[in-house]
């Protein structure tokens, strides 16, 4: 019999389960530009536009979404709830887990200490911002409500002082910004990481800013510095004053402070006690690198590091060996600990939906701008309502002229739906002042009601003179902004948290952090490949021949010590900075460190030239092919902060023939390709402090010729030196005699 053919298995929509699908297994190629603008480019936007960036008023939607739904639950003069109850309740707002939500009223609350002023007052385990490792407690354990400076940030909310938006699935309206009657964006710190741009913004005093923004309000020309002193961080710390610095950041909205940790010493138990720490780092993070400090023999000093953090606050104790001076321990340890950390400002906000980098300065005249049209609105707002309610009690002014009459007509009206067209004929007034007045309770027609309503109607006008005369005049609009701050800060102004201290009583601290650094002599060895070695003496005895990579060669060799700094010029015209600390122990028989892997060079930039200084004295040498030689004063190099790549380093304009490090001036011989020689005193050559300065001519050149090699010069490299000297410069030089053609020349 023969088998019956197995029919494909149907699908719900009646295709064969086997059926060929168009299209199916075949790559679609896509532009990459495409696909960056139709797939990165929309998420990019939402992550700076609603998520990462804060606004003029100080939050980020996540922020601005939880505090107004605590608002609405009636949350700024009621009690306590639980905190899983306002998460679940913000949902409506913000389409994100509770989890999400609950972190973001953890860093707003009093109990995490994140912020100066915090908007969320707390019950139970919030955490702490300067642990990692308190975490805080589920949001069914705790409980929260609004701080009262809260009340600050929603005031006069409801009389249009801010637009109000949908919500991401229509149901509900929220604000678009809080109506903050103080500059927020400037007084709790804000981080914020988007797309291609950060945010991260620094906390100062309130009372300072309300100060400054008073003043520049008053005179826009008003220096800042003045009044507002420097960053005030909710950890506290001791901030190291730096007026240039903070002229920048109050300038451009970026720059970085030094702050450093606070501590006590315990004579009776030998002790330091940790108080404060900067707000950048953490108490695991300070213990885990004293420690490693302690077991790599850097700091001998210390017996032993505690983290004795309790509901009482932070503390670190770190116990000392007997005969330990304290001051000079902690100089170490805030040069090589996060125990001194930095700060690094970046004031990028969204501005009417562009972000833009402001200075302190630009912020407040933005947050001014803002607050003008908020208390405008609000004046607007109570006009129109001042105004409606004029309009109604004048209509009732005409009823109450003759109430017999109003009487006699609602009375004499057959119909209900009359009443109103006959008032409005009888006392010719509009259908609004109708309504309102045939809805008056027939108990208030007495001498008492028609008396006070009489005296309302002469208030209101006054009222509305006045709030006009407010529209019209910016500087009322100013004093009324400018009276809100005096009172703010009068109401909810504290103490500065961080204090000041200045960099030059810092000197000693700075030599006795250079002890951590050991000083020993070693040998320096650096490849034209652009191999590095450092060796001891000792090292150096038993050691053979050096491993080269094959076609390498040692380039320079400098006895020095393990202190000294470190500055490899590469073909790019940019230098690189380091330490000889900064590179391990060697031997001979080792390849070394390549140079541009351990700095990070860009790619195709090589290292030409290792220079070795510690006080950076003396001068850098360029000469270049076209015959100029460029003298540039080796302060020009030294950097305050420890930057590691100093750009512009030398000019690029003409091809380097070679350069040259020396303490003092002396001579060089130019060699170019014609064969002239030029012997060169630098002393002839004027300093410059640009590093990229192009230089003077010292050699004349003809033709196609060029500057083809430069060597140190001594007497007895020719003959008759005085034939290629010169007494002015530019000069050709001199073709060499027979008897110095002969001559090896070599570099030194």
């Amino acid at each position: 019999m023969a088998k019956k053919k197995k029919e494909p298995e149907q699908l719900e929509n009646g295709l064969p389960s086997n059926a060929h699908i168009a299209g199916a297994g075949e790559v679609e190629q896509q532009p990459i530009t495409d696909t960056l603008l139709e797939n990165y480019m929309p998420y990019t936007m939402s992550v700076i536009m609603s998520r990462a960036i804060p606004e003029i008023d100080g939050f980020k939607p996540s922020h601005r979404k939880l505090l107004y739904t605590m608002y609405k639950m009636g949350l700024l003069n009621g009690s306590l709830v639980k905190s899983a109850n306002i998460a679940g309740q913000t949902m409506r707002l913000n389409p994100h887990g509770d989890a999400a939500i609950y972190d973001t009223m953890v860093r707003l609350s009093r109990g995490n200490e994140s912020l100066l002023h915090p908007f969320v007052e707390s019950k139970g385990n919030f955490g702490k911002a300067y642990s990692s490792d308190i975490e805080c407690a589920a949001s069914r354990y705790t409980e929260a409500k609004l701080a009262p400076i809260a009340g600050e940030l929603f005031r006069d909310i409801d009389k249009e002082t801010v637009d109000f938006v949908d919500n991401y699935d229509n149901t509900m309206k929220e604000p678009s910004l809080l109506p903050v009657t103080f500059p927020s964006i400037l007084v709790n710190n804000n981080l914020g990481i988007a797309v291609g741009m950060a945010s991260n913004i620094c906390s100062f005093n309130l009372s300072e800013v309300c100060e400054t923004a008073i003043a520049l309000m008053k005179d826009s020309e008003h220096d800042i510095l003045s009044t507002l002193q420097a960053p005030d961080f909710p950890s506290g710390g001791q901030l190291i004053y730096n007026r240039d610095e903070l002229e920048k950041i109050y300038n451009t909205g970026r720059g970085s402070v030094r702050v450093r940790a606070v501590y006590n010493y315990d004579k009776s138990n030998n002790c330091i006690d940790v108080t404060q720490i900067p707000y950048s780092t953490t108490v695991e993070a300070i213990v885990a690198k004293v420690t490693e400090l302690v077991k790599a023999g850097k700091v001998r000093e210390v017996n032993d590091i505690r983290n004795e953090t309790d509901l009482n606050g932070l503390k670190i104790t770190i116990d000392l060996k007997r005969g330990t001076d304290p001051e000079k321990v902690m100089a170490k340890l805030y040069a090589a600990t996060p125990l001194e950390d930095s700060f690094g400002c970046n004031f990028n906000v969204l501005i009417a939906g562009v972000p833009q980098v402001l200075g302190v300065r630009a912020l407040l005249e933005e947050w001014t701008a803002f607050r003008i049209e908020c208390v405008r609105r609000r004046v607007v707002f109570d006009l129109n309502r001042a105004k409606e309610k004029l309009h109604l009690l004048r209509g009732l002014q005409k009823i109450l002229l003759d109430i017999d009459k109003a009487v006699r007509i609602v009375r004499e009206t057959e119909e209900e739906a009359e009443v109103v067209p006959n008032l409005m004929i009888g006392f010719g007034i509009d259908e609004i002042q109708a309504e309102y007045v045939a809805e008056i309770k027939l108990r208030h027609l007495n001498r008492e009601y028609i008396l006070k309503r009489l005296d309302e109607v002469e208030r209101l006008e006054a009222e509305v003179e006045d709030l006009e005369a407010i529209l019209n005049s910016r500087s009322r609009v100013k004093t009324i902004i400018i009276e809100e701050l005096k009172a703010v800060a009068k109401k909810y102004g504290q103490p500065r948290k961080t204090t000041l201290i200045y960099a030059s009583d810092l000197k000693e601290e700075k030599e006795a952090a250079e002890e951590l650094v050991p000083d020993y002599p070693c040998t320096l060895f650096f490849t034209a490949g652009g191999y590095f070695k450092k060796i001891t003496p000792q090292s150096l005895r038993m050691s053979g021949e050096h491993r080269l990579k094959e076609g390498d060669s040692i380039a320079q060799t400098v006895e020095t010590t393990n202190r000294m700094e470190l500055l490899f010029f590469s073909d790019a015209g940019t230098v690189y900075k380091s330490k000889a600390a900064d590179f391990g122990d060697t031997k001979a028989s080792a390849m070394g460190d390549f140079v541009g892997a351990k700095l990070g060079f860009d790619d195709g930039e090589n290292a030409y030239r290792m220079v070795v200084t510690e006080k950076y004295t003396g001068y850098m040498l360029f000469f270049f092919e076209n015959g100029k030689v460029a003298k540039v004063d080796m302060a020009s190099y030294a950097t305050k902060t420890n930057r590691r790549k100093l750009i512009a380093a030398y000019s690029v304009k003409s091809p380097l023939v070679a350069m040259f490090h020396i303490e003092e001036d002396r001579e060089f011989m130019l060699i170019s390709t014609s064969g002239r020689r030029l012997v060169v005193h630098t002393g002839a050559i004027a300093p410059k402090t640009t590093r990229d300065t192009q230089g003077v001519q010292a050699m004349t050149l003809k033709g196609q010729h060029r500057l083809n090699e430069v060597v140190p010069f001594e007497d007895s490299m020719s003959v008759k030196a005085a034939r290629y000297r010169t007494k002015s410069l530019p000069a050709a030089g001199a073709t060499p005699l027979a008897e110095d053609v002969g001559e090896q020349m070599t570099l030194l």
